[in-house]
């Protein structure tokens, strides 16, 4: 989400400077490659680059090949084949050993419904969406319909696909992406032409709710800014929690114990660190946040704080057949952090293990692909 952020603001600059773009996205991958589908870059007609669809090494061939569509206004598919032993003859040189396809399209401007603009609809909600992308693996040469399809929890968006054939089977797609909370790459062979679509779920960015205001959150919540993360502070005292302690903060919260959930309305993309060193303040945060479905709390302090607080919540009736499977204490992964700014290193790293499914092992220790790849599948 950081990136597409990055890409909205990129954008709306270029805009205000008059310049033309091209945005482009990597939609299909085969094989190993640095980014995997839904990554996306967008290129202004001076050559400004923002985002990636590499580590580095297609970057000045997109940019190539975006300057043309730019100039031609008509979308294109570029595949490079990193697995072909005369790759390097081209100057790219992946060495990833896979097929990356990406799909650039021009940015209309006269059309309020270019492919930023569905994004920049993306980040006005704080919902889940689905973003459709139409392309033809099997002619390249042939027509790219490209982003086509927006939904968001609360209902469609927008689509240029009314009457068409791919209509209904990508709605369905859609709301199925939306269910199972993954995307998908679908096939979709027609009589006139044999199109591909990648259905990608975009949730949006970490909320992040750092309980308390000492200066060991100070670097917790720099390098959440820095991934792109909201930070939402919350503390009992203002001389502690403000503006000026924590620029970056989309919000200062003063609130006693008991009262943060008034203040706040968490969903399955917010979680909470309490880090106030004080147990009784803690625990009150603890009996409010415990009731509510909560992905992750992770909780500072040595093992022995966290299991009397559980023991002290669970003599009390209300809490005594509570899961606390998702707190997380001590909070951290175990990479030997020492000082705030490790701890902070730690903490965030097993927050995004968290949220993406993953246990934070060595990946040399990973038998199968680094990254979870979108389902692919013919559908008839």
């Amino acid at each position: 989400m950081k990136e597409i952020n990055d890409i909205i603001r990129a954008f709306d600059e270029a805009q205000k400077l008059g310049r033309q773009m091209a945005l482009a996205t990597v939609v299909h991958v085969e094989g190993s490659s640095y980014r995997r589908p839904g990554a996306r870059m967008l290129v202004t007609d001076d050559g400004k680059l923002t985002g990636a669809i590499s580590g580095g090494c297609l970057e000045g061939d997109a940019l190539r090949k975006a300057l043309a569509v730019i100039a031609r206004q008509k979308n294109r598919l570029v595949t490079y084949d990193t697995m072909d032993e005369d790759d390097a003859k081209l100057g790219v040189g992946l060495g990833c050993n896979g097929i990356i396809h990406i799909l650039f399209e021009p940015i209309d401007l006269s059309n309020p419904y270019h492919p930023v603009a569905l994004l920049k609809m993306v980040c006005a909600k704080r919902q889940n969406a689905v973003l459709t992308t139409v392309f033809s693996l099997s002619d390249r040469s042939g027509v790219q319909p490209g982003t086509c399809m927006l939904r968001l929890e609360d209902g469609f968006l927008y689509t240029n696909l009314d009457g068409h054939a791919l209509f209904q089977p990508l709605q369905r797609e859609s709301e199925s992406v939306l269910t199972a909370q993954s995307s998908v790459i679908r096939e979709y062979p027609l009589l006139e032409n044999n199109f591909t679509a990648f259905v990608e779920l975009i949730q949006p960015v970490v909320s992040l709710v750092v309980v308390g205001a000492g200066n060991d959150v100070l670097p917790l919540v720099q390098l959440a800014n820095l991934l792109g993360w909201q930070v939402i502070i919350v503390h009992g005292r203002r001389d502690q929690a403000n503006s000026t302690r924590f620029p970056s903060a989309q919000q200062v919260v003063i609130s006693k114990p008991g009262n943060i959930l008034s203040e706040i309305s968490p969903d399955a993309q917010t979680v909470f660190v309490l880090m106030t060193h004080n147990y009784n303040y803690d625990l009150a945060v603890l009996r409010e946040l415990i009731l509510h479905p909560v992905t992750y709390l992770g909780i500072l302090g040595p093992k022995k704080k966290f299991e009397k607080l559980i023991a002290e919540l669970k003599e009390e009736e209300v809490y005594k057949e509570i899961d606390f499977s998702h707190i997380y204490a001590p909070v951290g992964l175990d990479i030997g952090a020492e000082g705030p700014d490790e701890i902070a290193l730690s903490v965030i790293a097993e927050i995004k293990a968290v949220l993406a499914g993953r246990t934070g092992k060595f990946l040399r220790d990973s038998e199968g692909a680094i990254h979870a790849r979108p389902t692919d599948e013919v559908m008839q």
